[in-house]
């Protein structure tokens, strides 16, 4: 894994339209939460976090412009690697209620469009929702290794936004209301970083991806089999991240994870903590960008890498080295170690 690095980051969120701006936000506590255009209980507008863009573009129109702004940050930062890059494009799960696309590879057709990049750019999709740019990670360190490019971006776009969305999840009781404090703010984002084989940026030193058998709603699928949550998916992932990186938890200055603000996310988090950090007294800091931008699905992991790099860089991170974690409403679960500097 120490072959590859993350050397720039691009986003376009709530409370930014590049890295720079959101990084601040985010790191003040700001946050882009608002009225939106969908009703709630009682008649009230429903609280989300939209992007505010100079048009109102809608559908997948608007994700692909998302998703161009945060890869032509890329690009800016890192001109060189404009036009030479693989992409790996971050996804929402394909069964996924209220889904904000149809077609994938038309999508990602429609942002190298905007941005310029050629049509004969090695693409590929990953759709399994928040945990896909982990994911995409092995795949970018596969093709870094083997060769395949010398530059690889994993980008991520998604929206809760919809009308679709609101209604399925607003009826599974799971937003944020009034009447729910256990639930989620729905919200927009997209987030990208350029991958290379070393670089003054971060290093990426450990990766792991599991499955979780008490999964959100394994009481509900299927074979009703309502497992009790005791983190295994989660904790299995912590391990294969620490044991590639030769750390232990207790070695670990602080995390970064996709805690979108039910729950069973916090407990998930808190037992994969609670089953592997030996010996460790001091604080260590846990951040969420769900803080400030709701649930973002499948750009979270990029963003959450771009705050990694974005604190590293201007000296306020928590530490060295970072563990970033995502998991996603089917059990899948993952976590990365990052290092500071070149390989």
């Amino acid at each position: 894994m120490s072959a590859l690095s993350i050397l720039a980051a691009g986003m376009v969120t709530a409370v930014g339209l590049d890295a720079p701006s959101s990084c601040a936000a985010l790191r003040a506590r700001l946050d882009g939460f608002c009225e939106t255009r969908f009703a709630g209980p009682g008649g009230d507008w429903l609280i989300g976090a939209p992007v505010p863009l100079p048009r109102n573009w809608v559908g997948e129109k608007r994700l692909a412009h998302l998703a161009a702004g945060a890869i032509a940050e890329l690009f800016e930062a890192v001109p060189g690697a404009a036009g030479q890059a693989a992409l790996i494009l971050c996804l929402p799960e394909e069964e996924r209620p209220g889904r904000p696309l149809r077609d994938a590879a038309g999508l990602a057709a429609r942002i190298g469009g905007i941005v310029g990049i050629p049509p004969r750019t090695r693409t590929q999709i990953v759709a399994h929702g928040r945990p896909s740019g982990l994911v995409a990670l092995r795949q970018a360190g596969r093709m870094l290794a083997e060769g395949a490019a010398d530059h690889v971006v994993v980008a991520g776009v998604d929206s809760y936004l919809t009308a679709p969305a609101i209604a399925y999840y607003h009826g599974k009781r799971r937003l944020l209301t009034a009447e729910n404090a256990n639930g989620f703010l729905p919200g927009e984002a997209a987030a990208a970083v350029l991958c290379g084989r070393a670089g003054a940026g971060l290093r990426l030193a450990g990766l792991g991806l599991a499955r979780e058998k008490a999964f959100l709603y394994n009481g509900l699928d299927a074979e009703g089999l309502d497992l009790p949550l005791r983190g295994d998916g989660m904790t299995e992932a912590y391990a294969q991240a620490l044991g590639a990186a030769g750390v232990g938890l207790a070695q670990i200055d602080y995390r970064i994870a996709d805690l979108i603000g039910e729950q069973y996310w916090f407990r998930q988090t808190a037992l994969a903590a609670l089953r592997l950090e030996r010996g460790r007294s001091e604080f260590q800091d846990l951040w969420s960008p769900a803080e400030s931008l709701g649930n973002v699905g499948a750009a979270v992991v990029p963003l959450m890498i771009g705050m990694a790099l974005c604190a590293a860089r201007k000296g306020y991170a928590g530490g060295d080295p970072v563990l970033i974690e995502a998991s996603s409403d089917d059990g899948a679960c993952g976590a990365a170690v990052f290092r500071a500097g070149a390989g």
